[in-house]
């Protein structure tokens, strides 16, 4: 299913459809996805700021180099996207000076947002966004982002240079005829951006989920938007298409 020109409706309408989305892609990641250790939750209360979804490891301790996972297999290579940028490894960053923010089910290790034209509705929102997902990235917490919204007044070079040069201020290629963004950040020590461009009438590619540093599962984006397209309102179908 191509992506959709969101910017056709109201914030009102792709509102609903963003809930219905996180639902479809949590179920999935639920369904088998996911090894067998991790699960997914939507939007739960955590230490800072409340995400839209939420991976986590169901028995948290110090050791992450378990192999067992429920016969799903977790992608060691280096994710394949048009841009990707990394830091230099901070390897002064120890487990013994490093804050684990936990939830009461689990360890957090993952956060999926989608962004929202709330989130760049002004300068303190979008600010606010930027630094709620950095605050993520610097707590160790892996991070999928999907903007399907172009740039704007607050954005004018892309949400994921935006987001990058909370860490590292460096130059991004440009894709004007690839105007959204879906982007994956690896929270090891280093920290790394994947970035796939996207346009409108494109299928969404399946991102990386890292699930721990250079380790991670394919995000169903497109089955997941197309299932939740398929009860999205007939009335409201005709708007976008």
């Amino acid at each position: 299913m191509p992506v959709h020109d969101w910017t056709r409706v109201d914030a009102g309408l792709f509102h609903h459809f963003h809930h219905q989305w996180i639902n479809t892609l949590c179920n999935s990641l639920n369904a088998g996805k996911l090894p067998s250790d991790f699960f997914a939750l939507v939007e739960q209360n955590v230490r800072g700021p409340i995400p839209d979804l939420l991976a986590l490891k169901l028995t948290p301790d110090d050791d992450d180099s378990d192999d067992n996972n429920g016969g799903v297999a977790l992608a060691t290579a280096p994710p394949r996207t048009r841009l990707t940028k990394k830091t230099e490894a901070e390897s002064y960053l120890t487990k013994t000076n490093r804050i684990s923010v936990r939830h009461r089910h689990g360890k957090v290790v993952a956060v999926i947002e989608i962004v929202s034209p709330g989130n760049k509705g002004s300068k303190a929102a979008f600010r606010s966004f930027v630094e709620k997902t950095a605050e993520l990235v610097l707590q160790g917490i892996h991070l999928l982002v999907i903007d399907l919204f172009p740039a704007g007044p607050r954005d004018r070079q892309g949400i994921a240079k935006a987001i990058w040069d909370e860490f590292i201020v460096e130059e991004f290629e440009q894709f004007p005829d690839n105007p959204l963004t879906v982007l994956s950040v690896d929270a090891g020590s280093e920290r790394a951006i994947y970035v796939e461009p996207v346009a409108v009438g494109d299928v969404l590619p399946d991102m990386p989920l890292f699930l721990q540093p250079e380790s991670w599962v394919p995000a169903p984006l497109e089955s997941t938007y197309l299932e939740t397209w398929r009860h999205f309102p007939a009335p409201m179908k005709k708007l976008l298409t």
